[in-house]
């Protein structure tokens, strides 16, 4: 009775400590993106500096007792007077990181999501095919140390059973008890159910808490298009252009000087140079073409054809219509770069994508550290002497301040 009593309890140690490894290492890597996802991206990258630095080596840079008290508060070490604190502070024209509400160990898994992901090779994107997108990291092959670890337990658990068999087989023949019946895998299964039920709520609860926190975290993401990148119809490199060539983004999107929406530029706008550029360094006359067949224009004679049919675009970003977004305000008044919202066009995207989630909560910490221009801003001339005589000269004026955080400014 003993050796069974040991057995069993051997078995369900094994399950529980295997299960908690696994789901531990998952989880623990899960909740360290979905945590960086949710608080950091809206100002920092791993690898590429934001309105906040990369956060590539910083484990290196700072103690993680350090960056913990950092991330959760950096107003309360900054008020200490430290050095590094201060100097970051400073470099970044001095707009403070908003406090979170993290606990330690939830800012030690975005560190372990941040130190995994810069030991991740850059992605190619010279080299990425125009119209293409750019290749994706492959992640790791959870599955196949799932499956290895199932192995293992199957075959402990096989031996294990095979031992207890052959004891409790042994215990009959001393004792003259006569062999029980055979049992149908249903009479098994309903006979290990019955004298395992530990075992079995420990499985029921872990499956549980595994389906809510992935159903959580899908719900989450619901309308979220961080990402996005589809292809278009004619291969458009913003490397080339908004990079290479320098062309400022509002001289396509001239929008964004006037009203709500950027637009996408119409292929008159194309032709203020293709008439004359015939041929792209990567791509040859191939995509060109694609402008002149939609404005039947022929290139040799200078003429344009009465079949014109517009370009199919693929909208990438598309807010819902319960939001109000206007890019001039943005933009002429409060002096946001493009690149603030729609990342660094310039350098890394040949087909443009969604580069910020466009969330709410990701609007809303923008409005609490974005600092107001408002000095020698027109706009803002008898605004700003009213908020200085009730805040002081040396405040920091954001835009929520300025009541960038009612709920009509975004939602009527």
């Amino acid at each position: 009775m003993s050796n069974r009593y040991i057995t069993r309890h051997i078995t369900f140690l094994v399950t529980v400590i295997s299960i908690a490894l696994f789901s531990f290492t998952s989880a623990n890597a899960q909740d360290g993106e979905a945590l960086f996802k949710a608080n950091c991206t809206s100002c920092h990258a791993v690898k590429e500096k934001m309105i906040g630095p990369a956060l590539k080596g910083i484990g290196n840079r700072r103690s993680e007792e350090w960056l913990i008290k950092w991330i959760k508060n950096s107003q309360a070490v900054l008020k200490t007077g430290d050095e590094y604190a201060v100097k970051i502070f400073n470099d970044y024209n001095k707009v403070a990181m908003p406090s979170f509400g993290l606990k330690d160990e939830e800012v030690k898994a975005i560190l372990a999501y941040v130190k995994a992901e810069e030991q991740k090779p850059d992605a190619p994107v010279a080299g990425a095919p125009a119209g293409g997108t750019t290749p994706v990291q492959e992640s790791q092959p959870i599955w196949l140390y799932l499956l290895i670890a199932a192995s293992i337990l199957y075959l402990l658990s096989a031996v294990l059973g095979r031992v207890q068999h052959t004891l409790a087989r042994t215990v009959r023949q001393n004792e003259g008890l006569p062999e029980p019946a055979p049992k149908t895998r249903w009479e098994s299964f309903r006979h290990w159910f019955r004298n395992n039920k530990k075992l079995v709520a420990v499985i029921l609860i872990f499956l549980t808490l595994y389906g809510s926190v992935k159903g959580w975290y899908s719900l989450q993401s619901i309308g979220i298009s961080q990402g996005y990148t589809p292809e278009q119809p004619i291969a458009y490199s913003h490397i080339l252009h908004a990079g290479d060539l320098q062309i400022p983004c509002v001289y396509c999107h001239s929008g964004a000087e006037r009203g709500k929406v950027a637009g996408i530029p119409s292929a008159n706008v194309c032709m203020n140079c293709h008439k004359y550029v015939r041929k792209g360094p990567t791509t040859g006359t191939a995509e060109i073409a694609k402008i002149y067949k939609a404005l039947d224009y022929d290139p040799d004679k200078g003429t344009y054809g009465p079949n014109q049919t517009p370009i199919q675009w693929v909208r990438v970003h598309n807010l819902p219509d319960l939001a109000y977004f206007n890019h001039a305000q943005h933009y002429v008044v409060g002096k946001v770069a493009c690149q603030t919202c729609h990342g660094p066009v310039q350098d890394s995207m040949t087909v443009a994508g969604q580069y910020s989630p466009l969330t709410m909560g990701w609007c809303i910490n923008c409005h609490r550290t974005t600092k107001v221009n408002m000095a020698g801003n027109a706009y803002y001339n008898d605004f700003h002497k009213q908020l200085l005589s009730k805040y002081g000269a040396d405040s920091l004026l954001t835009v929520q301040t300025i009541g960038g955080l009612e709920c009509a400014r975004c939602h009527y």
